[in-house]
């Protein structure tokens, strides 16, 4: 099927905004993605801060630290968790060898 010549002037048009629009897009999110590496920076100096007061706290009342017990082992199980998927998701991984 040949196209009229405003067809084909329609359809380049349609393309280069369509084009346009997803590099926008592809913008937007790359900053999204920023602002949230920011936010969860913020959040783990945050964290190792309230860890720290927490650690001293216990120490200085002579009990055992809870939460770094739960949070390594968290770690622990999303490391695993995550190279489980790694593998799962690799369709290499998936193929039988020969």
């Amino acid at each position: 099927m040949s196209l009229s010549k405003e067809q084909e002037t329609l359809y380049r048009k349609i393309l280069e905004e369509a084009k346009e629009q997803l590099e926008k897009i592809d913008e937007e999110i790359e900053q999204e993605i920023q602002k949230t590496r920011e936010v969860l920076a913020r959040l783990q100096e945050s964290k190792k801060g309230f860890q720290q007061v927490y650690e001293g706290a216990a120490k200085i009342l002579g009990i055992p630290v809870e939460i770094e017990e739960v949070s390594e082992a968290k770690a622990s199980s999303q490391g695993k968790d995550s190279a489980v998927k790694k593998t799962q998701g690799n369709p290499k991984n998936n193929q039988k060898s020969s």
